[in-house]
């Protein structure tokens, strides 16, 4: 591909020369940067005090349960004031763990505690998934209405997920699915159930993974259904996760759920890549948190924002806000950093820099439908890298359906094909606006970005400036209102840039790869798009619709 002139060289040259490489940041460094007023988080401190779970009868062979050892220690420091629950090298297996105020709850090095796969002892309790108020059965580590805890260590938590899951036949080499089969369970079409249990949920749920039923009689013969977060954390003060991994989750890793003061950072996540809603991180209507230093392998979202669900969420009405997202490497996942579907409460004031996302279906991604509502604003986001992303890099999807990115089986692209009508702007009306994208840097991959608004509700004021995207599809706004995009370089195989019902859009020091296309398409009912005739030696690789004319400037 020929390259459209020198600018462009030393465009791309600049980026490869200025990629920063990051170390390991401090506290101190994790501050620094930020576009808005941020608090610093309150920090967790715990007395020097410890007991190890061997003081109460617990055995090390990952044979003998541990749970009444975990809850004495637990409890024993918790009344002594405050310190350690030691965990020591070994395999420890065990039921739910609840945690207290004022303990640590300390992995050395080799200690593994993985959970039981008898479903029967974690019973079921009211809390939120998805964004929704419900009832599922209590997760393995558990915390509610406490202040100063923690995860800390380099030992492992195995959250014995795969006793829990679904599985699609389609995400498994054949292999696989056949020693999967033989273990038991049910196949449906192109699905193996667990349980009959599980497969009686299912068909109960009509939204996702939630059943319509509150009864707790039906509840309880649809149990293994109902798979809980593997770390659940809610209404809490003071939390610090640092330094183990969490690994196989019956459902979402990690949830802090409507806690302040919250600290994410040095951890290793894990999950399957076929695992169902096997999401990283999902801070959900959270205040003043800090997120570095992480690595993630997942089976859906890695790092997501959330606020909870439609009514659900905005009758909670409390958004996300406050967020420090730094220095984490994403691998598989669904998103490297998402914010939604779930965000009817809000969210804003956020920061996002130093990642890097290597193979994630998408990079950076937002996702919301009508019926949501809540309003996420004032995101700053800097300094991504990308490589190998086969969708988008950068995609905003207001017609979300829970597909996944790269549509499976079983799933129809159709499903959130955008509606042309408008319908109208209520408090079920989600908006996305004040987004703020620079040093962007995206190779070998699918799609540069997609830019998608609601035909009623437009993408309001997103800026992408400095910015270098090789990908096989170009940039496309949809239903955008105030984009700007400055010192932007697409290399691509098909338009690199095309406008579509979109007002108010300027692009200016936009450089991009020859190809029989034209550079910039402006369709629709697109108003007042400016563009900077400097950056096209031939005016016909402007492409205007019939009747725009007007509409489009050429300075």
């Amino acid at each position: 591909m020929r390259l459209h002139n020198l600018k462009m060289v030393f465009a791309l040259l600049l980026a490869v020369m200025t990629v920063p490489a990051f170390a390991q940041l401090s506290l101190e460094q994790v501050y620094e940067g930020i576009e808005f007023d941020m608090p610093k988080v309150k920090e967790t401190s715990f007395p020097d005090f410890s007991k190890s779970i061997a003081d109460y009868g617990a055995v090390g062979d990952g044979l003998t349960k541990s749970t009444a050892a975990f809850k004495a220690a637990i409890e024993e420091v918790n009344q002594k004031g405050g310190g350690k629950v030691i965990v020591p090298r070994g395999i420890w297996l065990t039921g739910p763990i609840t945690l207290l105020s004022n303990v640590n709850l300390h992995l050395e090095d080799g200690s593994l505690i993985i959970f039981s796969r008898d479903k029967d002892e974690y019973p079921l309790v009211e809390t939120s998934f998805e964004g929704l108020n419900t009832i599922r059965c209590q997760s393995p580590i558990n915390a509610y209405q406490v202040e100063n805890i923690a995860i800390t260590g380099k030992g492992t938590i195995d959250g014995s997920g795969d006793a829990w899951r679904s599985v699609k036949k389609g995400k498994m080499t054949e292999d696989q699915w056949k020693k999967l089969v033989k273990s038991g369970g049910i196949v449906e079409g192109s699905n193996w159930y667990p349980s009959q249990s599980f497969l009686d949920g299912y068909k109960a749920s009509s939204s996702f993974n939630v059943p319509d039923t509150k009864d707790r009689a039906q509840l309880e013969k649809m149990k293994d259904f109902l798979r809980p977060v593997m770390v659940s954390i809610r209404e809490s003060k003071r939390v610090l996760l640092d330094g183990p991994t969490f690994q196989n989750s019956p459902a979402w890793n990690i949830h802090p759920l409507m806690s302040e003061d919250v600290i994410i950072r040095n951890l290793n996540v894990r999950n399957p890549w076929y695992s169902q809603n096997g999401d990283g991180l999902d801070l959900e209507s959270c205040k003043n948190a800090l997120i570095y230093n992480n690595t993630f392998d997942v089976g859906d979202d890695a790092i997501c924002i959330k606020s909870g669900k439609d009514k659900d969420g905005r009758d909670r009405a409390i958004p996300t806000e406050n967020v420090i997202i730094k220095n984490n490497v994403v691998y598989h996942g669904h998103g490297g950093v998402t914010v939604g579907s779930e965000m009817s409460s809000g969210v804003r004031n956020m920061h996002v820099s130093a990642c890097t996302f290597i193979g994630t279906d998408i990079g950076l991604r937002f996702k919301s439908t009508r019926g949501r509502g809540g309003i996420v604003e004032n995101i700053w986001i800097s300094d991504i890298d990308m490589i190998n992303i086969p969708t988008e890099a950068i995609g905003f999807n207001m017609f979300y359906t829970g597909n996944s990115p790269v549509i499976e089986e079983d799933q129809s692209a159709e499903d959130e094909a955008r509606q042309e009508n408008l319908v109208p702007v209520t408090e079920e009306t989600p908006i996305f606006r004040n987004i703020w994208m620079k040093n962007i840097t995206v190779t070998d991959s699918e799609i540069s970005a997609s830019f998608m608004g609601l035909p009623e509700m437009k993408l309001e004021n997103v800026v992408l400036e400095n910015a270098v995207l090789q990908a096989k599809k170009g940039i496309t706004a949809i239903d955008a209102d105030g984009l700007k995009l400055i010192n932007v370089t697409v290399i691509s195989e098909d338009t690199p840039l095309t406008i579509y019902n979109s007002q108010n859009v300027s692009v200016e020091k936009f450089a991009f790869g020859e190809n029989e296309n034209p550079a910039v398409k402006v369709l629709g009912k697109s108003a007042n798009v400016q563009l900077d005739k400097k950056d096209y030696a031939d005016p016909a690789k402007v492409s205007i619709a019939k009747g725009l004319d007007s509409e489009v400037k050429l300075k």
